[in-house]
């Protein structure tokens, strides 16, 4: 099963899809236009792209294979996180602390556009302040709480630890011994913020294509874009699609992975019990490498994120199995009835740091300067693509020094190509699943 085709049956009982109702449709591409920037890729990153272009005054057109939003900028967890996927060592070790210190600060930026947006376009999306990482056992607790010293000692970042005997007026669980609350991070509805943006893109003059697949690209001092019913010639570009670029960027494939996660809501709880499970309302994740996730809904539901497929098969009685692992975390839910089940796959690079650089050119050792992409955010890409697209405006508009920050971040390609990498994922994951356990 193709990887479209995959994501097309994990659509289809979505609780974000069933409450973020989509009010506009953007028509296909129909003609051969022209533009300075076109976006390949109608999510969080293309979008909020498109956005800051448009505010410098850039032409500028998106297209999307599918719907706006529709792959995992509208289905994710919700989890408005600092930092990112991989451990800040990861960014220390390769640029350095004066450099690691400067994309800290500038995921905080991330969180703080959120907020800007939400203002300055008057999104409602459900928004929630707060995060909760909790360990499950003493050693990840060291861990955690070793994690929280560091962040503070160097880079300013304070967060409130959270001793055992106090776990419970934060979190109505046996399963977690301690925890770091940061009243920074936070929640939304994923759709309803995507769904936002392209209706602030498209306010700001934008011109957003749905049902637009980009079968072909030409790079040059100009870029020629075609998909099945026109094209698009524009001064830069910006491939925003990750998983789904489908063959049009070769040298960018072997670097990600897409990886299949999954999320149930469960039905309306008694607003008193929905209260109880989370007293805070912040979001909640645990410190393991294979990890759960979850958070309360505004409609008093929870959402429970977790497991993850190495392969386009979507996991069997995925219901059922997320319910268990639900009650697992709150036995108060064993009974409780899940109404939704959905996923997603999620771009997730070797190091699990973001991949963000210039289309390097099949012929030369050189990158071109205007073909420009955003991928690997490995699910951890909520407020950072919102960043992203802030980097690559600036960097069109002629300042790249920031995007050039986190393209000095070093990947490599998943080994085995496409046939060996998922088997060798698989066995990799299964070993810190087994640490997990342990």
């Amino acid at each position: 099963m193709s990887l479209l085709s995959a994501d097309q049956q994990l659509t289809k009982n979505s609780y974000y899809a069933a409450t973020a109702p989509r009010d506009r449709a953007f028509g296909s591409l129909q003609s051969n236009d022209e533009c300075d920037v076109a976006v390949v890729g109608g999510g969080l990153a293309g979008l909020s792209a498109a956005i800051e272009l448009a505010d410098r005054g850039y032409s500028v057109v998106v297209l999307e294979a599918r719907q706006v939003g529709w792959g995992a900028s509208g289905r994710n967890g919700g989890q408005v996180i600092a930092g990112l996927a991989c451990d800040q060592s990861v960014i220390e070790q390769q640029l350095g602390a004066q450099a690691s210190r400067e994309v800290w600060n500038m995921t905080l930026e991330a969180l703080r556009l959120i907020g800007e947006r939400r203002e300055r376009f008057d999104i409602d999306c459900d928004w929630r302040s707060g995060y909760l990482s909790v360990a499950v056992g003493a050693r990840k607790a060291r861990e955690l709480q070793a994690w929280q010293a560091h962040m503070q000692q160097a880079y300013d970042y304070s967060t409130q630890w959270i001793a055992p005997a106090d776990l419970p007026q934060w979190i109505a669980s046996p399963r977690f011994h301690s925890g770091v609350h940061d009243p920074l991070g936070g929640h939304l509805h994923p759709l309803k913020y995507s769904l936002g943006l392209a209706r602030a893109a498209a306010g700001l003059g934008v011109r957003i294509h749905e049902e637009s697949v980009v079968t072909g690209i030409e790079p040059g001092s100009t870029v020629l874009l075609r998909t099945a019913t026109g094209s698009v010639r524009a001064s830069h570009v910006l491939l925003a699609g990750n998983v789904y670029l489908q063959g049009i960027a070769p040298a960018l494939e072997n670097r990600i992975m897409p990886v299949g996660t999954y999320i149930v809501a469960s039905e309306a709880l008694d607003p008193v019990l929905a209260q109880s499970l989370v007293p805070s309302q912040s979001a909640v994740c645990d410190t393991n490498f294979v990890l759960d996730y979850f958070r309360p809904t505004a409609d008093h539901r929870m959402l429970y994120g977790g497991r993850v497929s190495y392969s386009t098969a979507t996991p069997m009685n995925l219901a059922a199995s997320m319910q268990r692992r639900m009650a697992r975390t709150f036995p108060q839910l064993q009974n409780t009835q899940v109404e939704y089940a959905w996923g997603g796959f999620v771009d997730i690079s070797m190091n699990r740091a973001p991949d963000f650089g210039r289309l390097p050119d099949a012929g030369a050792a050189r990158a071109f300067s205007n073909v420009y992409y955003l991928q690997g955010f490995s699910g951890h890409g909520l407020a950072l693509t919102g960043l992203a697209g802030r980097l690559v405006a600036e960097a069109i508009a002629g300042d790249a020094e920031r995007f050039d920050t986190f393209a000095r971040i070093r990947h490599r390609n998943f080994p085995g190509g496409a046939l060996l990498r998922t088997p060798a994922l698989v066995a990799g994951m299964a070993y810190y699943r087994l640490k997990d356990m342990l």
